[in-house]
Order: C-alpha cells, then sequence, then structure tokens
C-alpha cells in the first residue's frame, strides 16, 4: 500500500513537471511573438510621400499597433501600375490609418480624395498629414466606421475611379466592404 502511494505521488510529480515544462514553453511562444511585434513596429521606418507635388513629405504615423502602414515598396508598385492614369480621379481610401495612400494618390494628379478611418487617433494623423503636404482642399475625411461612411457617401450619389482598401489584419472587412461597394454601385464604369 505505501508503495501504491509513492507511485501515484510519483506519478503527480511527473505530470506537474509536464506541466511546468509546457508552460515554460507556451510563456516562451508569448515572448517571441510579443518581440516580434515590437520588432515589425519598430522597423516600420519613416513613411514619406514617394512621388508628385509632395515628393519626400515625411507622414506622422500611428505609435502603436493597431494600424499597419502600407510599405514604401508596396506603395511604389502599386502606383507604378497606376501612374498614367490618376490625373483627375476621385479617390477613396478605406481604413485610411495615416491617410498615406491617398496622399501618395493626391500628390501624383488626383483631383479629390475621401479618406475614411473608424480611429480617432489616426483621423487626427490624416488631419496633420493633409496640413503638412498642403493637400486639406482636395480632401473629404470621413470619420466613422466603414459600412456607415459607404451609405453616407451612396447618399450623396458619388462615385470613385479608385478605391483603396487595407483593412485591419484579423478581419473579414474586406470581403465585406468590396460587397457593400459593389452592392452600392459606388466605382466608375472603367
Amino acid at each position: 500500500m505505501i508503495y501504491n502511494v509513492f507511485a501515484i505521488l510519483q506519478r503527480i510529480n511527473n505530470v506537474t513537471t509536464a506541466l511546468r515544462k509546457c508552460y515554460i514553453f507556451i510563456k516562451t511562444i508569448d515572448i517571441l511573438i510579443e518581440n516580434y511585434k515590437i520588432g515589425i513596429y519598430h522597423t516600420r521606418g519613416i513613411m514619406r510621400v514617394i512621388s508628385g507635388i509632395a515628393k519626400g513629405t515625411k507622414l506622422n504615423s500611428i505609435e502603436n499597433l493597431s494600424t499597419r502602414p502600407t510599405l514604401d515598396r508596396v506603395k511604389e508598385s502599386l502606383f507604378n501600375i497606376l501612374q498614367n492614369k490618376i490625373e483627375d480621379t476621385v479617390v477613396l481610401d478605406l481604413f485610411s490609418g495615416s491617410g498615406a495612400i491617398a496622399i501618395e494618390f493626391l500628390s501624383r494628379g488626383a483631383k479629390q480624395a475621401y479618406l475614411c478611418e473608424n480611429n480617432q487617433t489616426a483621423v487626427k494623423i490624416i488631419y496633420a498629414n493633409l496640413e503638412k503636404t498642403k493637400l486639406k482642399e482636395k480632401s473629404i475625411v470621413i470619420a466613422k466606421d466603414y459600412k456607415k461612411a459607404l451609405e453616407s457617401i451612396k447618399q450623396k450619389q458619388l462615385q470613385f475611379d479608385f478605391i483603396y482598401l487595407d483593412p485591419p489584419y484579423q478581419t473579414n472587412y474586406a470581403i465585406e466592404a468590396t460587397k457593400k461597394i459593389l452592392s452600392l454601385d459606388l466605382l466608375k464604369e472603367k
């Protein structure tokens, strides 16, 4: 009987040790993920307007991980594709963040840009960036949830040449927003 008690205690000790090792492993993974996020944030670098009338202007960005600015190399690739089609267009930057994409469109000759952003800190940064680039007169900031913003745009009977979508990670906003844009007929024919 004493032998059975010792055997049971030994098994409990083995389980406790295994659980402790699992906990340490999970905690280590958690710390690595957090360090990765911080590393990504710190390697974002300085955002600038790449081309056009505001070329080289440094843009402000949000100092946390709630948004994810479009990397300059991605922005440059996008605008290399669109460069000859931007002049005199009307643009909607849904999930605008710092406003960098809409500002790039305006800097390259877009006639007007609508910037939709729900985060109030980001909205303040958008206004600061528009002021800094002297593009405020060509911009309309919509500080609403994207669904409400799209509905109010439809009520004004607006249509856009370009709609840029870059929603937050781990959401299905891109799919929902695309369906809403198509159902509300917010894109011009071409």
